[in-house]
């Protein structure tokens, strides 16, 4: 057994982040296919928290993403980050940390260890686990709602895991993809909220995405939600694909509850594990 294997199995380590939208509820779908794979590097365009990554245990990953503060909180990891920060539970002292963290995003220090930790702090109190930016680059999610949470002040565990993971920040276009790889991507979904960072995510970006997936030279899997133009955008370019119904989620409109219909698309995989 490899050591991040028994690193897994004993320590029951999880990602270090809340996610929303994280997409661990889609490992019985994935693991079938990746198991064809495991000897490859994993790549991650959009690797959000690491649910899928966290789920396939690869020995060796390309995790990228647009989002500069969580790239720089896993590579802060990765080089040993520990946290000594004040960290509670408490509305007054968010805020005040999340002034300070926009502080350093203004001050263009936002690649620093005070900024990771600023960032795991936030990311754990704040509401519902989101990662919301404004259009000037600005933290704003507010305060949740938690009546007890558990921060870590240590990540070795984490940065043994990241021993072999190389975390890039940038479009994901520019990932270097080798025919060699097993390609996973998991865009925001094709709803009115796409400000996860401050370019957000568009309409053209799912067509620029979609089309660049078909392109690569490697065999690629894409979870997307289920919507009538991004179904007839993958239909329309050949791509294989089949839905799944997802969990129940909360409403980026008021406090909504529905069920999501998933598109699973698949690109160069062998065809018995589809």
């Amino acid at each position: 057994m490899r050591n991040r294997d028994i690193l897994v199995e004993f320590v029951k380590i999880r990602p270090p982040l809340k996610w929303a939208g994280g997409k661990r509820w889609l490992l019985p779908y994935l693991k079938p296919i990746w198991t064809s794979y495991s000897n490859r590097r994993l790549v991650e365009p959009l690797c959000g928290g690491l649910a899928v990554t966290f789920g396939l245990k690869p020995t060796r990953a390309i995790l990228n993403d647009i989002n500069p503060h969580l790239i720089n909180f896993y590579q802060q990891i990765k080089q040993g980050l520990n946290v000594d920060i004040s960290m509670v539970n408490d509305k007054e002292l968010y805020y005040k940390q999340r002034e300070r963290f926009n502080q350093l995003i203004k001050e263009d220090n936002w690649n620093t260890p005070e900024a990771a930790q600023l960032f795991y702090y936030l990311n754990h109190t704040g509401y519902n686990g989101l990662c919301r930016f404004n259009k000037s680059g600005l933290f704003n999610v507010p305060f949740g709602r938690y009546s007890k949470i558990n921060y870590l002040k240590n990540f070795k565990p984490y940065t043994q895991m990241f021993a072999d993971w190389d975390f890039t920040c940038g479009d994901f276009s520019k990932v270097n993809v080798s025919s060699e790889d097993f390609v996973y991507i998991d865009p925001p979904y094709d709803v009115e909220f796409r400000q996860y960072s401050a370019e957000g995510f568009s309409w053209e970006d799912q067509v620029r995405l979609a089309n660049w997936s078909a392109n690569l030279n490697a065999p690629v899997v894409i979870s997307n939600q289920a919507t009538d133009r991004v179904v007839e955008l993958y239909k329309s370019l050949g791509i294989t694909y089949q839905f799944v119904d997802g969990p129940r989620f909360i409403s980026c409109v008021g406090n909504r509850r529905g069920a999501v219909k998933e598109v699973l698309a698949t690109m160069r995989v062998l065809r018995n594990v589809v």
